[in-house]
């Protein structure tokens, strides 16, 4: 894998080949208009380490459920890598830089891994302590570059012009090889497409919430971008904090906060989870797989999305997976959009200009 900074290239749809597994060589894809290749389907780490100690509210100690050992995390690692899917997206605020130095610590060594992760470490951090905290991030990653790095989130302390400025100089100095960034709307992503054009590096990609339950991208402008611009779009909750996993139903919600949340509070949200629960049970026998494969199948096939599911241990990587090793029909597609949209209604499709 070469470690300098990236340069920009014209999108390619065409899939290349990757890591080779058992089954043969994984396809790729660029990520967004860099060099950078990634497989169809990632992994989110953002419950892997000790959680114990961090801190009571943080998400990636809340979020789902009792974190898991590691053992459990080194299968999944294992199990993932095998399958060819050897892209892994932490952040230096999960656990106050527990999940990038369990991240760190398993891959040691391990050359063919693609590792993303964000900045910053700390809510009200300042954009110009990113040299700083991406310092810190690479020490634990136990690397001298990161293959991608994200701002975590939009504030009017980090100003994008300024910030976006210091991820080029990073990139300059061959410490990123890629830039993206997370949460980011529609209209705060061209200002950072813009700049770092001005720099000459392409922003690679906007890590955002999207799943056949959570349609936002498609409707407030930030896929339409994202296809215009060249830019990946990375899902993170491609299952819905669980809702797409065939587990839980209007009648049988998850204990504890989720279900307090969407997708499980609300008559229009649980009646669209019924109305995904019975296609997905469809698909799923007839494909010979999970509802929850089916799920990351549906986002793994729209162009430019990269999903990325977490695994606790090897059982929930193998399941991730699995959604590699099949295709969903056209018409399989469009009844799978139509009945997770509100009210069953397909939403506004972007336009490919």
């Amino acid at each position: 894998m070469p470690k300098g900074p990236l340069a920009l290239v014209p999108p390619d749809p065409a899939a290349q080949t990757g890591p080779v597994t058992e089954n043969g060589p994984v396809p790729t894809r660029g990520l967004g208009r860099t060099e950078l290749r990634v497989p169809p389907l990632g992994v989110g780490v953002m419950v892997w380490g000790d959680m114990s100690a961090a801190p009571r509210m943080n998400p990636a100690r809340n979020a789902y459920g009792p974190t898991s050992s590691l053992d459990d995390q080194r299968e999944a690692l294992a199990v993932s890598l095998a399958a060819g899917v050897n892209f892994f997206d932490t952040a230096a605020m999960y656990g106050g830089g527990v999940s990038e130095q369990r991240l760190g610590d398993l891959t040691k060594g391990i050359d063919e891994v693609v590792i993303a992760t964000k900045f910053p470490a700390k809510f009200f951090a300042r954009a110009d302590s990113l040299p700083e905290a991406l310092a810190a991030s690479l020490a634990r990653l136990r690397r001298p570059v990161v293959d991608l790095y994200q701002v975590h989130f939009p504030t009017r302390w980090t100003p994008i012009p300024r910030v976006m400025n210091l991820m080029a100089d990073a990139v300059e100095a061959g410490k990123v090889r890629a830039v993206g960034v997370s949460n980011y709307s529609a209209t705060q992503m061209r200002m950072a497409y813009k700049a770092l054009a001005e720099r000459g590096i392409p922003l690679a990609s906007n890590q955002v919430q999207y799943s056949l339950l959570h349609r936002e991208p498609e409707t407030d402008g930030v896929l339409e971008a994202c296809h215009e611009l060249g830019i990946t779009l990375i899902a993170y909750m491609p299952l819905a904090s669980g809702a797409l996993t065939g587990k839980y139903s209007a009648t049988n919600r998850p204990a504890g906060w989720r279900r307090h949340r969407a997708p499980f509070r609300g008559k229009a949200a649980l009646e669209a989870l019924e109305r995904v629960n019975a296609v997905q049970r469809d698909l799923a026998e007839k494909h010979g797989k999970t509802p929850a494969q089916i799920a990351l199948r549906w986002l793994i096939q729209q162009p430019g999305v990269l999903p990325i599911p977490g695994a606790k241990d090897g059982r929930q990587a193998a399941e991730n997976v699995g959604a590699l090793s099949f295709e969903l029909s056209d018409e399989e597609m469009r009844t799978l959009s139509e009945q997770g949209s509100p009210q069953g209604i397909p939403p506004r499709r972007p336009s490919r200009r």
